[in-house]
């Protein structure tokens, strides 16, 4: 099998087209596309690549109830490298993913589901970590004929993280949201087509899998349905985080990625949070809040207005329009 030709470089070509035609030339190398893309030679390329699996800085942080997530940052180099994969290579996307994709968001993946009274929630576990090139290829090779051997490894290289002898994709590396929603391109298709039978509206936030439908009872037999499609697809590699499967109705609270569905059909941030904006907004106007704590705000008070603009708009009545402005004026430090 050959490797890149420039030629398939055309904006005519629609995206799948495109991706596909990347490595039906045999004209250019991935690493001689990379360097000719980077401004780079491509002996520079493919020394820095060499390397480019164990270029990433480890640390973890606290998960929201309990345990730690396992971050590897890549270096500010490789970063570009994998930003300018990103532009190169228009992998597709099914329609159900909302994470990481140009339009979407957690308002979008919420909205999807407001208006349907039952709603079942799994998670997959170590989702990125999970992701190896096995799976990577294995979904290439359904779309078309794989790039040569050489092209293979470099791109592996670029595009996987070293963790432990094993290359994996990372939670931090700017490729890994496209990959990870590619990866799961024909696992979204099968399980959407399903859903679709079954009266029931599926969507993916990443390793969030949210189901809803009218149908009572309906969504008791769907996760053992899923754990089948999920042996299908990815054999043992992707499995349910059984701990975090919840089920719920208009009868309880209904939340959607950290968003609050009301039984009126519409999204809400959620009184909690509501509540605790509104106590960090009297601490800022009583001058008890430091920079960081700020920027904090400020980030809050950004979400709030794209989820909840209304309750935002309550703030400036009860605040004063002056002093959220005063908010947002704070700098970085």
């Amino acid at each position: 099998m050959g490797c890149v030709d420039l030629a398939y470089f055309s904006k005519e070509l629609s995206p799948r087209d495109f991706y596909l035609g990347l490595f039906y030339g045999n004209k250019m190398t991935f690493t001689e596309i990379l360097a000719k893309d980077l401004g780079r030679t491509k002996k520079e390329v493919q020394s820095f690549l060499y390397t480019a699996p164990d270029r990433y800085k480890v640390y973890s942080i606290p998960k929201r109830k309990h345990g730690f997530r396992v971050i590897a940052q890549p270096s500010k180099e490789l970063k570009e490298y994998q930003r300018h994969f990103e532009s190169l290579y228009p992998l597709p996307v099914h329609s159900c993913a909302m994470a990481y994709c140009r339009g979407k968001s957690i308002k979008d993946n919420a909205l999807a589901h407001r208006k349907h009274s039952y709603l079942l929630k799994l998670d997959l576990e170590n989702f990125f970590n999970s992701i190896t090139p096995s799976l990577f290829w294995g979904v290439w090779s359904s779309e078309g004929d794989l790039p040569c051997l050489a092209d293979q490894q470099w791109i592996e290289k670029l595009l996987f993280w070293n963790s432990k002898d094993k290359l994996v994709l990372s939670v931090g590396a700017p490729s890994s949201p496209l990959i990870s929603n590619y990866c799961m391109l024909y696992f979204d298709k099968a399980l959407s087509l399903y859903c679709k039978g079954q009266g029931v509206t599926y969507t993916r936030y990443a390793d969030d899998l949210t189901f809803s439908t009218n149908l009572k009872n309906i969504l008791f037999s769907f996760p053992s349905k899923i754990e089948s499609l999920l042996q299908e697809h990815f054999s043992e590699d992707l499995i349910i985080n059984k701990s975090k499967t919840a089920f719920s109705s208009k009868a309880h609270n209904r939340h959607v990625t950290g968003i609050t569905i009301t039984n009126n059909e519409t999204i809400s941030l959620g009184r909690e949070r509501k509540r605790y904006i509104k106590h960090k907004v009297h601490q800022f106007k009583l001058s008890r809040l430091d920079n960081d704590e700020i920027q904090h705000l400020k980030g809050l008070l950004s979400f709030a207005k794209h989820i909840e603009p209304k309750f935002v708009e309550s703030l400036n009545k009860k605040y004063s329009d002056t002093l959220m402005k005063e908010i947002f004026e704070v700098k970085d430090e």
